[in-house]
């Protein structure tokens, strides 16, 4: 054999060495930075490092409870098992880029604070005033992550809503599935294709929740389709109530609504359909009449279904999705029922109770509101 021929065995040889070093070293060091980002509040009940991934199991960020601002359940999140694979051409390479992050059986809880302010995962995403001051003291640059994938099975999330009850109402969602990717972190300023379909948990009935396009959060960019169907209206109830007026007996709420927004300018037309709703006797429903929705729902067979579409640009401070859905749609509704759109204004009031409120809600979160 000759030497050149040997020479070429070895360096091969030694490339599959280093090869095979960065593919068993690469989950180990994954590991240790997933142990690191969870915090203080993080516990992994085990770690497997396996052949190019990390499985973590019974993964869970416990909830701070003291104080005012208190979380309202045990966990901020849960998670049966987590798979997370590094993209194995990207070893070699300064760049943290993740192939696929697979999560079967998580939990996750959402709290809406009584002035609307949005609180999600505040172990990892809010920063307390220690942390601020080091930050500040000496800033660092975040290592760029990309994630080709990301897969949620099986989950199940809790969103508390503190600013329509003082003890905070309990909207549900269970089997949730979703795809979403890619996402660069942090910048945040790719597109994202999501897709995301499960439950909505109701006291009669459940419904159903499917949400699917593309977003680009940095910009808050975005083309979506949202569907409900047979959602439970006494689930609702805090957002389709107020005081003086008639309770919900029973009902269900069909939505869909195609939000698009560009360049910080929203156009989402919609459709939103009512079907057996049942009142209490007496007050209103909606800021109308009790009498005349129960008249129409009977001159409809029992449904009343309207068209809307919401328009603004979502940087405007004086722009609230939330009151705009409640009032398009109810204005829709008064339109049917035959009740003048001031008059309508003056009966809702600027609380905006309706049930949209609640759905604008959710949406208008997506984008900032």
């Amino acid at each position: 054999m000759s030497s050149g021929l040997r020479r070429a065995i070895l360096l091969v040889l030694l490339a599959g060495v280093v090869v095979l070093g960065a593919f068993l070293l690469a989950p180990l060091l994954l590991r240790h930075q997933i142990e690191a980002a969870l915090g203080p509040r993080g516990e992994v009940g085990k770690i497997d490092v396996g052949f190019g991934s990390v499985v973590l199991h019974e993964v869970r960020i416990r909830a701070e409870r003291d104080g005012k601002q208190g979380w309202p359940t045990d966990d901020e999140l849960r998670a049966r098992r987590v798979e997370v694979r590094p993209q194995l051409r990207d070893l070699l390479s300064a760049r943290v880029r993740i192939e696929r992050i697979t999560v079967d059986g998580a939990y996750l809880s959402m709290l809406r604070t009584r002035d609307g302010a949005l609180r999600l995962l505040p172990a990892l995403l809010e920063k307390s005033p220690v942390q601020e001051g080091v930050q500040d003291a000496s800033p660092q640059t975040s290592v760029p992550v990309h994630v080709s994938h990301i897969e949620l099975r099986d989950a199940a999330l809790d969103f508390y809503d503190a600013s329509v009850r003082r003890t905070p109402h309990r909207l549900t969602l269970q089997a949730l599935n979703a795809e979403i990717g890619p996402v660069d972190l942090p910048a945040l300023d790719t597109a994202s294709t999501l897709k995301v379909e499960g439950v909505v948990k109701g006291v009669r009935q459940d419904g159903r929740l499917t949400l699917q396009g593309e977003v680009v959060p940095a910009t808050r960019d975005a083309r979506l389709e949202l569907s409900l169907r047979g959602v439970d209206l006494v689930a609702f109830q805090p957002y389709l109530i107020r005081a003086a007026e008639t309770g919900v007996k029973r009902g269900t709420m069909d939505l869909d609504i195609r939000p698009v927004v560009v360049d910080q300018r929203l156009k989402a037309p919609g459709t939103l359909t009512l079907k057996g709703l049942e009142l209490a006797s007496g007050g209103s429903f909606m800021g109308l009449p009790r009498a005349a929705v129960v008249g129409l729902m009977k001159d409809r067979d029992e449904r009343i279904s309207v068209d809307f579409t919401l328009e603004g640009r979502i940087d405007d401070p004086s722009f609230s999705l939330n009151e705009g859905f409640a009032t398009r749609v109810t204005g829709a509704v008064a339109e049917s029922v035959g009740v003048s759109l001031g008059g309508l204004v003056r009966g809702v009031g600027s609380a905006g109770s309706s049930v949209v409120k609640g759905v604008g809600d959710a949406v208008g979160k997506l984008f900032g509101d």
